[in-house]
């Protein structure tokens, strides 16, 4: 009697796994503290680095860039802090959720802010690539139509799509729950009912981002390569052109990387109903959480100011694909100018047989 009682008063989140825990080693809150210290450095970096290229550029397309790379670091920045923050203070402290949380507030927002910062990185990274796609195939219509207002637009709604499917087990489609080894709540991944629609719901979204960005990623390189060996006026705008879809195929492939594991094993767990395998969960999540870490690199390493300082033999002037690669341009100029001139001997021997005219004196 007494037992039910307990089991009927056990809140929500509690009730697979309820604390206490066990002890957790040492290594696990050093590794949690250098981690979340990293990460907040490297993003805070990178903000500033963005910040001081935002000032200095002068593109309106690499000024629409770099406002979705602006979003994306305050996002992992954000998620890095709040997660972080309540990880280490229990690796420090081992405080008693039931106690510290007894109406599972704390663990649903903690729930919601893994949910919420783990979408917002892979469909940010959607956005950027549509916006990629339409400033490269259609660069009329996007400079003439599309302030900067409709950028920052455009982050927000992320935000707020991320938002509001973070908030759907708060209505019942789902459920945040406290996860082994005590430290993190999460959503809980099972096959049963409203569980079973959320973790599709989660995994299948972050698969479509991340499908979305490699096909339209694609289809924006292809179009580069078809014009940036060019010579004219507008080299210079191929140039940030180039370098903007390298920093972007370098952020889909670490989140596609880092994130696939994670969302793959969702859908597999809960459409094969298969229980829960705790210690893959927990490795593909390390696997993801340093999405946060390595995409602040990208933007700190990824610039041509950097680049030229590790090659400043390099033409950086006019950073085109044929100032990179100056023999292949010139083999490629010797090689016309010499099939023309042979081409031009044939024909001017050929009309001389034809009129009887003597050849000319060497």
């Amino acid at each position: 009697m007494n037992n039910s009682s307990f089991a009927n008063n056990t809140p929500l989140c509690y009730s697979i796994n309820s604390p206490p825990f066990r002890p957790i080693p040492n290594a696990s809150a050093y590794f949690s503290s250098i981690f979340s210290a990293l990460g907040l450095t490297s993003n805070l970096i990178a903000f500033v680095v963005l910040l001081k290229s935002f000032r200095r550029t002068h593109s309106r397309s690499r000024s629409f860039f770099m406002i979705f790379l602006g979003g994306l670091v305050v996002t992992d920045f954000m998620g890095l802090l709040v997660t972080g923050s309540i990880v280490v203070s229990y690796h420090i402290t081992h405080f008693n959720w039931r106690n510290l949380d007894p109406n599972c507030h704390l663990c649903n927002f903690m729930g919601m802010s893994m949910v919420f910062y783990g979408l917002c990185p892979l469909m940010l990274g959607a956005a950027m690539a549509i916006e990629r796609f339409i400033g490269i195939n259609h660069p009329f219509a996007h400079s003439s139509s599309m302030p900067k207002s409709r950028t920052v637009f455009m982050v927000l709604m992320v935000w707020l799509i991320a938002g509001c499917i973070a908030l759907l087990p708060l209505m019942g489609i789902g459920s945040y729950h406290m996860q082994i080894p005590g430290s993190w709540c999460f959503f809980n991944i099972s096959s049963k009912g409203n569980d079973f629609a959320f973790s599709l719901i989660f995994s299948l979204l972050g698969l479509m981002s991340i499908a979305v960005s490699f096909l339209l990623n694609t289809v924006s390189i292809v179009t580069l390569i078809k014009v940036c060996c060019g010579q004219g006026k507008n080299q210079r705008r191929r140039d940030h052109e180039i370098e903007m879809m390298v920093q972007l195929i370098l952020i889909m492939v670490i989140a596609s990387n880092c994130w696939c594991p994670l969302l793959v094993f969702i859908a597999q767990t809960v459409l094969s109903g298969r229980p829960l395998q705790i210690k893959y969960l927990l490795l593909w999540l390390r696997f993801a959480t340093f999405n946060q870490i390595l995409d602040p690199w990208v933007y700190i390493l990824c610039r041509r100011a950097m680049l030229k300082r590790f090659a400043p033999r390099l033409e950086w002037s006019r950073s085109s694909i044929m100032s990179l690669t100056p023999s292949f341009g010139d083999t490629f100029r010797r090689f016309t100018r010499s099939s023309l001139q042979s081409t031009m001997n044939q024909e001017t021997a050929g009309d001389r047989r034809k009129s009887n005219l003597p050849p000319p004196s060497p």
